[in-house]
């Protein structure tokens, strides 16, 4: 049971563990789904459903944690597999994979109020390209690193909390190419040959990579190879203002779902119409999940930065991506298009 001072975390305290068993029979229930048919429905969903429509042009996938089991391209000059983008805060998954390898699948307290965004530093923008991780943090864009008393202990979606920590954790000296060397070496197997580098040395967000190294590393997580794939979904928070003020600040998912935030990734567990997946959207409509049941992921890659910056969530890119891949992932679950 999670608690926390004294008392059950959000949602937890009406039914998140309850629901959570739910969507692990319902995904129980499908294993036996014959792979013909999964790939016909998702194939058919990717090119057909409104909501894909919407997303395209991207690429995607869904697999195991054997290989691939399905992919295509939709819509026209779609990126491949091997297609490098910004993953924005996809990028945030891959840090978070990276404390739980350094601390041997053990995380501590404070690792904790960082990765699930609650340690206050909230007064956070952007790191310029020449920077260091802890020039970043330190600069007067960033309010000089300072924590903020006011947004400690409740949810604040900011790319603040990771920088900090990245400095704690040692990788304050590190400029972009040292971020990325420092990331993939600790994540062993999984990081070796990834195309993985930082366009910004900014944990959160200023990940470059494509989407068939960053299947690899959801495959890893799949198979047991990385800590983190122990720790999904562990410690979550509540991430809605409007379901639970006292609990959370800021949060990019539309006020009209309630998800959890977990150590560097998302639980899509909204009672309405959450699937309790596993997932790190990124701003520019990069989308990885995890299933559940942790049997599949999946990818839906693109990069759209037009309507980042609109008022309208529902047209933001990560959101589309979301809405689309979710559909992907009904298909492949039941081997049927919605």
């Amino acid at each position: 049971m999670l608690r926390k001072n004294g008392k059950m975390v959000g949602w937890l305290a009406v039914g998140l563990m309850p629901a959570l068993a739910t969507f692990a029979v319902q995904a129980a229930s499908k294993a036996e789904v014959p792979l013909a048919e999964r790939i016909k429905a998702a194939q058919t969903t990717a090119q057909s459903a409104s909501a894909c429509q919407a997303a395209q042009p991207f690429y995607w996938e869904v697999g195991d944690a054997r290989g691939v089991q399905a992919s295509g391209q939709m819509g026209r000059d779609a990126p491949s597999a091997q297609t490098k983008m910004q993953i924005a805060s996809a990028s945030k998954w891959i840090y978070g994979a990276y404390v739980a390898e350094h601390r041997g699948g053990s995380l501590t307290q404070d690792d904790i109020r960082f990765l699930n965004f609650e340690s206050g530093y909230t007064d956070f923008r952007m790191c310029r390209q020449g920077q260091t991780v802890q020039e970043c943090q330190s600069s007067l864009l960033n309010r000089r690193g300072k924590q903020d008393p006011t947004t400690v202990g409740r949810f604040y979606y900011s790319g603040g909390h990771m920088q900090q920590h990245a400095v704690l954790m040692g990788l304050g000296r590190l400029d972009n190419d040292g971020l990325a060397t420092a990331i993939k070496r600790e994540l062993g197997p999984a990081g070796a040959a990834w195309d993985l580098s930082y366009s910004q040395p900014q944990l959160a967000g200023g990940g470059q990579s494509n989407a068939a190294d960053y299947g690899r590393f959801l495959r890893a997580m799949l198979a047991g190879d990385l800590k983190m794939g122990a720790l999904l979904g562990s410690h979550p928070v509540c991430a809605n203002p409007k379901a639970c003020a006292s609990e959370a600040i800021k949060t990019p998912i539309p006020m009209t779902e309630t998800w959890h935030y977990s150590v560097g990734h998302w639980v899509e567990d909204d009672p309405r119409v959450g699937d309790g997946a596993f997932s790190s959207p990124g701003a520019f409509g990069f989308y990885p999940w995890i299933d559940a049941n942790r049997q599949f992921y999946g990818i839906l890659a693109r990069e759209e930065h037009k309507g980042i910056l609109l008022g309208d969530v529902d047209s933001k890119p990560a959101v589309r991506s979301v809405d689309c891949g979710r559909l992907i992932r009904q298909a492949w679950e039941s081997g049927r298009a919605p």
